[in-house]
């Protein structure tokens, strides 16, 4: 047990030695499907209840999730920063984009700090590389739940874009419903090939998109 604990010990301080502000491989965009951000478990709890794209008549699609600074192998969070945490305006700018202050602010305190860059930096650089990635307009036109090979949307997602490659990105599920697309950035925000831990990809034949609200 001692030896147990002496080994948990050095795996914490050295992942705590290792999470240091601006000290990252490369970044990784992640966009939900709102209409599966929004239903009961996928949404932090509360950020649903607060979020316009889980209002009924918003037409939600592809959301940002978050712009996570990632190492080759694994990824830092909650890093101690020597800049300021955002003012209201800022997380108020951000959330337009994450669907509400309290997603927004979370993003902030686990990734944008390890980022190294300030808040008002990391929120323009947030919505550069969420406004740089042409999301497939067919999703959004949806008006009735379907299901469909996750490779489906995966393959859309390089149709739009012609700059992605297969290895640049990957799609998640969970509780049999498309979750998100997940594109690795580099420090520039033009894409590369994924680190393997990134690569989540979803191999469900008929899983769930619902439409949007």
């Amino acid at each position: 047990m001692r030896c147990l604990a002496i080994l948990l010990l050095s795996a914490t301080l050295a992942r705590a030695e290792e999470d240091v502000a601006g000290r990252f491989d490369y970044f990784l965009l992640s966009l939900s499907w709102a209409p599966s951000w929004c239903a009961a478990g996928e949404a932090p709890r509360g950020a649903a209840r607060q979020s316009p794209h889980c209002a009924p008549g918003g037409g939600a699609g592809w959301v940002l999730h978050g712009l996570w600074p990632q190492y080759e192998r694994g990824w830092p969070s909650y890093c101690r920063s020597t800049e300021a945490d955002p003012s209201r305006s800022q997380i108020a700018r951000l959330a337009e984009l994450t669907g509400s202050p309290r997603a927004a602010w979370h993003q902030w305190k686990k990734h944008g700090r390890c980022s190294g860059l300030s808040a008002g930096d990391y929120a323009a650089a947030a919505r550069r590389a969420y406004e740089a990635v042409s999301r497939p307009a067919a999703f959004g036109k949806l008006t009735a739940p379907v299901r469909l090979p996750a490779g489906v949307v995966e393959e859309a997602f390089l149709q739009a874009n012609s700059g992605l490659l297969p290895d640049m990105l990957t799609v998640t599920c969970k509780a049999g419903r498309i979750r998100e697309v997940r594109i690795c950035l580099t420090k520039a925000l033009r894409p590369r090939p994924c680190a393997p831990d990134t690569v989540e990809d979803c191999d469900l034949r008929d899983a769930l998109m619902p439409p949007p609200r």
